[in-house]
Protein backbone atom coordinates (compact mmCIF):
# COMPACT_ATOMS: atom_id res chain seq x y z
CA UNK A 1 0.00 0.00 0.00
CA UNK A 2 1.17 3.34 -0.91
CA UNK A 3 1.61 6.63 1.21
CA UNK A 4 -0.79 8.52 -0.39
CA UNK A 5 -3.43 5.63 -0.58
CA UNK A 6 -3.27 5.34 3.50
CA UNK A 7 -3.18 9.21 3.78
CA UNK A 8 -6.19 8.93 2.37
CA UNK A 9 -7.57 5.47 4.61
CA UNK A 10 -6.46 7.89 7.45
CA UNK A 11 -8.94 10.80 6.00
CA UNK A 12 -11.22 11.27 9.28
CA UNK A 13 -8.69 10.82 11.59
CA UNK A 14 -5.57 12.75 9.54
CA UNK A 15 -5.06 15.13 12.83
CA UNK A 16 -3.58 12.10 14.64
CA UNK A 17 -0.76 11.26 12.44
CA UNK A 18 2.15 12.44 13.16
CA UNK A 19 4.68 13.98 11.12
CA UNK A 20 7.85 12.47 9.74
CA UNK A 21 9.69 12.78 11.27
CA UNK A 22 7.81 13.94 14.30
CA UNK A 23 8.64 16.77 16.24
CA UNK A 24 9.80 14.78 19.18
CA UNK A 25 12.33 13.28 16.81
CA UNK A 26 13.68 16.60 15.17
CA UNK A 27 14.25 17.85 18.77
CA UNK A 28 16.01 14.77 19.71
CA UNK A 29 18.31 14.98 16.38
CA UNK A 30 18.81 19.08 16.86
CA UNK A 31 19.61 18.56 20.66
CA UNK A 32 21.90 15.97 20.02
CA UNK A 33 24.06 17.51 17.12
CA UNK A 34 27.02 19.09 17.72
CA UNK A 35 27.20 22.22 15.48
CA UNK A 36 30.45 23.32 14.99
CA UNK A 37 30.04 26.69 14.76
CA UNK A 38 27.32 29.28 16.29
CA UNK A 39 28.35 31.95 13.79
CA UNK A 40 26.17 30.87 11.41
CA UNK A 41 22.99 30.05 13.73
CA UNK A 42 22.40 26.81 11.40
CA UNK A 43 20.76 25.11 15.03
CA UNK A 44 18.35 27.91 15.04
CA UNK A 45 17.68 28.53 11.50
CA UNK A 46 17.08 24.79 11.12
CA UNK A 47 14.74 24.57 14.12
CA UNK A 48 12.33 27.02 12.78
CA UNK A 49 11.93 25.43 9.47
CA UNK A 50 10.77 22.55 10.81
CA UNK A 51 8.75 24.22 13.24
CA UNK A 52 6.55 26.21 10.67
CA UNK A 53 6.37 22.92 8.47
CA UNK A 54 4.92 20.90 11.52
CA UNK A 55 2.69 24.37 11.71
CA UNK A 56 1.79 24.17 8.12
CA UNK A 57 1.32 19.77 8.30
CA UNK A 58 -1.45 20.54 10.95
CA UNK A 59 -2.97 23.11 8.97
CA UNK A 60 -3.80 20.82 5.94
CA UNK A 61 -5.29 18.54 8.29
CA UNK A 62 -7.84 21.50 8.88
CA UNK A 63 -8.53 21.28 5.39
CA UNK A 64 -8.47 18.06 4.70
CA UNK A 65 -11.78 17.83 7.12
CA UNK A 66 -13.25 21.03 5.41
CA UNK A 67 -13.10 18.91 2.75
CA UNK A 68 -14.73 15.75 4.37
CA UNK A 69 -17.67 18.26 5.74
CA UNK A 70 -18.09 19.60 2.11
CA UNK A 71 -18.36 15.74 0.83
CA UNK A 72 -20.69 15.30 3.14
CA UNK A 73 -23.20 18.02 3.29
CA UNK A 74 -22.91 17.89 -1.19
CA UNK A 75 -23.83 14.14 -0.72
CA UNK A 76 -26.65 14.70 0.94
CA UNK A 77 -27.71 17.58 -1.47
CA UNK A 78 -27.30 15.36 -4.22
CA UNK A 79 -29.56 12.85 -2.82
CA UNK A 80 -32.02 15.57 -2.03
CA UNK A 81 -31.65 16.79 -6.10
CA UNK A 82 -32.44 13.20 -7.44
CA UNK A 83 -35.27 12.74 -5.20
CA UNK A 84 -36.76 16.06 -7.19
CA UNK A 85 -37.26 14.38 -10.52
CA UNK A 86 -39.89 11.80 -8.82
CA UNK A 87 -42.04 14.68 -7.13
CA UNK A 88 -45.60 13.74 -8.11
CA UNK A 89 -47.52 16.56 -6.49
CA UNK A 90 -46.16 20.15 -4.83
CA UNK A 91 -46.37 19.07 -1.40
CA UNK A 92 -43.70 16.55 -1.56
CA UNK A 93 -42.07 19.35 -3.82
CA UNK A 94 -42.02 21.37 -1.22
CA UNK A 95 -41.27 18.88 1.44
CA UNK A 96 -37.42 18.69 -0.30
CA UNK A 97 -37.05 22.15 -0.59
CA UNK A 98 -37.70 21.97 3.40
CA UNK A 99 -34.74 19.15 3.68
CA UNK A 100 -32.29 21.77 1.76
CA UNK A 101 -33.25 24.46 4.37
CA UNK A 102 -30.73 22.14 6.69
CA UNK A 103 -27.75 22.42 3.78
CA UNK A 104 -28.01 26.22 3.94
CA UNK A 105 -28.28 26.87 7.88
CA UNK A 106 -24.99 25.17 8.52
CA UNK A 107 -21.51 27.47 7.99
CA UNK A 108 -19.68 27.26 4.79
CA UNK A 109 -16.68 24.71 5.71
CA UNK A 110 -14.10 26.81 4.54
CA UNK A 111 -15.16 29.91 6.31
CA UNK A 112 -12.50 28.75 9.14
CA UNK A 113 -9.73 28.25 6.79
CA UNK A 114 -8.83 32.12 6.78
CA UNK A 115 -7.63 33.70 4.17
CA UNK A 116 -4.69 35.31 6.57
CA UNK A 117 -4.07 31.74 7.61
CA UNK A 118 -2.77 31.22 4.10
CA UNK A 119 -1.42 34.35 3.62
CA UNK A 120 0.74 33.48 7.39
CA UNK A 121 1.63 30.53 6.27
CA UNK A 122 3.00 32.08 2.94
CA UNK A 123 4.72 35.21 5.06
CA UNK A 124 6.09 32.81 7.40
CA UNK A 125 7.50 30.36 4.78
CA UNK A 126 8.90 33.40 2.60
CA UNK A 127 10.75 34.85 5.54
CA UNK A 128 12.53 31.43 6.13
CA UNK A 129 13.28 31.61 2.31
CA UNK A 130 14.96 34.46 2.31
CA UNK A 131 16.96 33.75 5.83
CA UNK A 132 18.57 30.26 4.02
CA UNK A 133 18.78 31.88 1.20
CA UNK A 134 21.16 34.95 2.44
CA UNK A 135 23.12 32.08 4.62
CA UNK A 136 23.48 30.11 2.08
CA UNK A 137 25.06 33.34 0.27
CA UNK A 138 27.08 33.73 3.46
CA UNK A 139 28.47 30.20 3.30
CA UNK A 140 29.06 30.28 0.07
CA UNK A 141 30.99 33.55 0.12
CA UNK A 142 33.29 32.10 3.28
CA UNK A 143 34.23 29.35 1.47
CA UNK A 144 35.51 31.04 -1.83
CA UNK A 145 37.45 32.95 0.86
CA UNK A 146 38.74 30.20 2.82
CA UNK A 147 39.72 29.05 -1.06
CA UNK A 148 41.18 31.91 -2.04
CA UNK A 149 43.41 31.68 1.65
CA UNK A 150 44.06 28.43 1.36
CA UNK A 151 45.35 28.85 -2.67
CA UNK A 152 47.72 31.55 -0.98
CA UNK A 153 48.63 30.13 1.92
CA UNK A 154 50.47 27.15 -0.35
CA UNK A 155 52.37 29.33 -2.21
CA UNK A 156 53.48 31.26 0.75
CA UNK A 157 54.49 27.61 2.65
CA UNK A 158 56.54 26.74 -0.57
CA UNK A 159 58.48 30.49 -0.90
CA UNK A 160 58.90 29.99 2.81
CA UNK A 161 60.13 26.08 2.54
CA UNK A 162 62.25 27.54 -0.06
CA UNK A 163 63.86 30.19 1.79
CA UNK A 164 64.43 27.84 4.40
CA UNK A 165 66.60 25.56 1.83
CA UNK A 166 68.58 28.55 0.90
CA UNK A 167 69.58 29.41 4.67
CA UNK A 168 70.59 25.62 5.12
CA UNK A 169 72.47 25.71 2.13
CA UNK A 170 74.54 28.66 3.26
CA UNK A 171 74.98 27.70 6.66
CA UNK A 172 76.32 24.39 4.98
CA UNK A 173 78.74 26.69 3.46
CA UNK A 174 80.32 28.11 6.45
CA UNK A 175 80.37 24.51 8.63
CA UNK A 176 81.06 21.30 7.32
CA UNK A 177 79.04 20.18 10.82
CA UNK A 178 75.98 21.44 9.45
CA UNK A 179 76.44 20.25 5.55
CA UNK A 180 76.40 16.82 7.46
CA UNK A 181 73.21 17.79 10.23
CA UNK A 182 71.41 20.19 7.65
CA UNK A 183 69.47 17.35 5.85
CA UNK A 184 67.91 16.08 9.22
CA UNK A 185 67.77 19.55 10.70
CA UNK A 186 65.80 20.12 7.56
CA UNK A 187 63.37 17.39 7.13
CA UNK A 188 62.20 18.09 11.10
CA UNK A 189 61.73 21.46 10.30
CA UNK A 190 60.02 21.78 7.29
CA UNK A 191 57.45 19.01 7.71
CA UNK A 192 55.93 20.22 11.16
CA UNK A 193 55.77 23.34 9.96
CA UNK A 194 53.74 22.71 6.66
CA UNK A 195 51.51 20.08 8.41
CA UNK A 196 50.59 23.21 11.54
CA UNK A 197 49.88 26.09 8.61
CA UNK A 198 47.74 23.49 6.06
CA UNK A 199 45.53 22.25 9.94
CA UNK A 200 44.59 25.40 11.08
CA UNK A 201 40.95 25.97 11.62
CA UNK A 202 40.71 28.90 9.35
CA UNK A 203 42.02 27.01 6.40
CA UNK A 204 39.04 24.46 6.32
CA UNK A 205 35.67 24.43 5.22
CA UNK A 206 34.29 20.90 5.58
CA UNK A 207 31.98 22.33 7.97
CA UNK A 208 30.76 24.96 5.66
CA UNK A 209 30.32 23.04 2.68
CA UNK A 210 28.30 20.61 4.53
CA UNK A 211 26.18 23.50 6.34
CA UNK A 212 25.63 25.08 2.45
CA UNK A 213 24.02 21.50 1.50
CA UNK A 214 21.52 21.28 4.08
CA UNK A 215 20.81 25.02 4.12
CA UNK A 216 20.21 24.36 -0.24
CA UNK A 217 17.91 21.45 0.70
CA UNK A 218 15.90 23.10 3.05
CA UNK A 219 15.60 26.06 1.04
CA UNK A 220 14.12 23.78 -2.06
CA UNK A 221 11.97 22.05 0.29
CA UNK A 222 10.74 25.56 1.64
CA UNK A 223 9.96 27.02 -1.84
CA UNK A 224 7.57 24.07 -3.00
CA UNK A 225 5.44 24.57 -0.18
CA UNK A 226 5.37 27.79 -0.74
CA UNK A 227 4.18 27.66 -3.84
CA UNK A 228 1.53 24.36 -2.97
CA UNK A 229 0.37 26.92 -0.14
CA UNK A 230 -0.09 29.67 -2.90
CA UNK A 231 -2.37 27.04 -5.30
CA UNK A 232 -4.66 25.48 -2.64
CA UNK A 233 -5.39 29.20 -0.75
CA UNK A 234 -6.81 30.43 -4.36
CA UNK A 235 -8.94 26.62 -4.58
CA UNK A 236 -9.95 27.47 -1.05
CA UNK A 237 -11.44 30.37 -1.89
CA UNK A 238 -12.79 29.59 -5.58
CA UNK A 239 -14.70 26.54 -3.27
CA UNK A 240 -16.46 28.83 -0.69
CA UNK A 241 -18.07 31.40 -2.96
CA UNK A 242 -19.28 28.18 -5.03
CA UNK A 243 -20.68 26.94 -1.70
CA UNK A 244 -22.36 30.59 -0.71
CA UNK A 245 -23.41 31.07 -4.11
CA UNK A 246 -24.96 27.64 -4.29
CA UNK A 247 -26.93 28.16 -0.77
CA UNK A 248 -27.92 31.84 -2.02
CA UNK A 249 -29.85 29.66 -5.01
CA UNK A 250 -31.47 27.30 -2.61
CA UNK A 251 -32.40 30.42 -0.58
CA UNK A 252 -33.83 31.87 -3.44
CA UNK A 253 -35.95 29.03 -3.84
CA UNK A 254 -37.23 28.71 -0.32
CA UNK A 255 -37.93 32.69 -0.53
CA UNK A 256 -39.96 32.39 -3.51
CA UNK A 257 -41.48 29.24 -3.32
CA UNK A 258 -43.20 28.68 -6.93
CA UNK A 259 -43.21 25.42 -7.94
CA UNK A 260 -42.08 25.93 -11.78
CA UNK A 261 -39.08 28.67 -11.21
CA UNK A 262 -37.39 26.98 -8.18
CA UNK A 263 -37.63 23.29 -10.16
CA UNK A 264 -35.49 25.08 -13.07
CA UNK A 265 -33.25 26.80 -10.74
CA UNK A 266 -32.49 23.04 -8.94
CA UNK A 267 -31.94 21.91 -12.05
CA UNK A 268 -29.43 24.01 -12.71
CA UNK A 269 -27.87 23.85 -9.12
CA UNK A 270 -27.96 19.72 -9.78
CA UNK A 271 -26.11 20.48 -12.90
CA UNK A 272 -23.02 23.14 -10.75
CA UNK A 273 -22.89 20.11 -8.36
CA UNK A 274 -21.61 17.98 -10.53
CA UNK A 275 -19.14 19.97 -12.03
CA UNK A 276 -18.23 21.01 -8.14
CA UNK A 277 -16.82 17.61 -7.35
CA UNK A 278 -14.28 18.04 -9.45
CA UNK A 279 -12.68 21.09 -7.66
CA UNK A 280 -13.16 19.16 -4.60
CA UNK A 281 -11.23 16.58 -5.40
CA UNK A 282 -8.50 18.40 -6.97
CA UNK A 283 -8.18 20.49 -3.38
CA UNK A 284 -8.11 17.18 -1.82
CA UNK A 285 -5.57 15.39 -3.71
CA UNK A 286 -3.16 18.59 -3.71
CA UNK A 287 -3.46 18.70 0.18
CA UNK A 288 -2.42 14.98 0.44
CA UNK A 289 0.79 15.64 -2.14
CA UNK A 290 1.73 18.98 0.13
CA UNK A 291 1.20 16.89 2.97
CA UNK A 292 3.97 13.82 1.50
CA UNK A 293 6.35 16.97 0.37
CA UNK A 294 6.24 18.37 3.80
CA UNK A 295 7.12 14.89 4.89
CA UNK A 296 10.01 13.97 2.01
CA UNK A 297 11.62 17.87 2.95
CA UNK A 298 11.69 17.17 6.46
CA UNK A 299 13.53 13.43 5.86
CA UNK A 300 15.90 15.06 3.67
CA UNK A 301 17.12 18.37 5.75
CA UNK A 302 17.57 15.59 8.51
CA UNK A 303 19.28 13.31 6.29
CA UNK A 304 21.59 16.24 5.20
CA UNK A 305 22.19 16.82 8.80
CA UNK A 306 23.47 12.87 9.68
CA UNK A 307 25.33 13.03 6.82
CA UNK A 308 27.39 15.90 7.83
CA UNK A 309 27.90 15.00 11.04
CA UNK A 310 28.46 11.45 11.27
CA UNK A 311 32.44 12.25 10.17
CA UNK A 312 33.27 14.92 12.60
CA UNK A 313 36.04 15.47 10.87
CA UNK A 314 36.16 18.98 9.14
CA UNK A 315 37.58 18.19 5.46
CA UNK A 316 39.46 21.03 3.54
CA UNK A 317 38.03 22.94 1.12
Amino acid sequence: MNQHLLLKLCHNTFSEILLEPSQETIISILESTNFPSKKYDLKSLLSNYFNISAEASKFCSHILKSINQVQSDYGFVEQVLDSIDNCSNGDQFGYLLLELRSFIIHNNPFSDLKKQDFTRINDEYSSVLQRLKSKKKRVARKIKLIKCVNKTSGVCVTAACGLVVVAALVLATHALAASVMGPAILSRTLKPLKKKIMNIRFLKCGFLRKAGEQLDVAAKGTYILNMDFDTMSRLVARLHNEIDHNKAMIQLCLDRREDRFSLEVLKELKKSNIGFKKPVEELEEHVYLCLLTINRARALVIKEIAKSYENKNEGSC
